[in-house]
Order: C-alpha cells, then structure tokens, then sequence
C-alpha cells in the first residue's frame, strides 16, 4: 500500500470511524488512556463471551492519528480470542517501534507502519491500543 492510499484510510477511520459511540451497558469492561502532552484521550469498552471480543467500542476526543487507530483497532479485534487480540496487540505495538513483527496479521492496521518516522505520533497511534491492554491485563489477572 502507497503513502497516498494510507493516508485515505487514515482520514476515512477519522472522519466516519467505526465503532465510535458511548456504551452504558455494565457488562462491558472499560479501560482508558490520555497523552499528558496533548488532549486526546480515548476510552474502550470492550463485551466478552467466552474468552472472545464480542464487541468492542471506543469513544473520546482525540488528533486524527489516535482517532484512526481506535477504528482500525476495533474492527480488527472485534471477535478475536484474547491470546488473538495480545499477538495483535503485541505486533502492533513492535510495528509502532519499527521492530520486528509479523505483517500477516495487523491487516488495516498497516496503515501505521510508518508512524516509527514520528516518534511524537507513537503516543498517539498507541493509546487506544495502551487502554485495550489495561482491559486485557485485568482479565489475566481475573484467570
């Protein structure tokens, strides 16, 4: 995928992102995350059955590059089993940081691959991810 067709993506899960919406259910579990340098600041909120990411939304205000992540983000972990979601997690994560990382499953999430170039960005390409990881540590200490 060029820089050009990246970027379309990117600003398409900007403006129309996907799963974007409050969720006053509380059977879902929420974990959330902020930049201190700037004001984005994202909130998941992810229903599990069965060790599974039924579903999973997102909401908060956020730069075009945190708000992208979490739509992408959403739509790839939506009904991925935990051990799924951390491999996913976990190479995004190296992808971010320009190391060593397995393509095949990020999908969409490609979209970021370049994001490394910009380290102030990484903060911003993450968070979502970072308040995902908070959900997933407290189901592991839940097991």
């Amino acid at each position: 995928m060029n820089s050009i067709e990246k970027r379309k993506l990117m600003m398409d899960n900007y403006l129309n992102p996907c799963n974007k919406c409050e969720v006053n259910d509380s059977s879902y579990l929420v974990g959330d995350a902020n930049n201190n340098s700037c004001i984005d600041e994202v909130k998941v909120m992810i229903k599990m059955e069965n060790n599974v990411l039924k579903d999973i939304k997102f909401t908060g205000e956020a730069c075009a590059i945190c708000t992208s992540s979490a739509s992408v983000m959403t739509k790839l972990l939506k009904n991925k089993t935990v051990n799924e979601t951390k491999k996913i997690m976990d190479n995004f994560s190296k992808m971010i940081n320009n190391e060593k990382y397995n393509q095949n499953i990020l999908e969409e999430a490609l979209i970021f691959d370049e994001i490394y170039k910009q380290p102030n960005r990484k903060i911003c390409a993450m968070l979502p991810w970072k308040a995902t990881e908070k959900i997933i540590n407290t189901l592991d200490k839940d097991l």
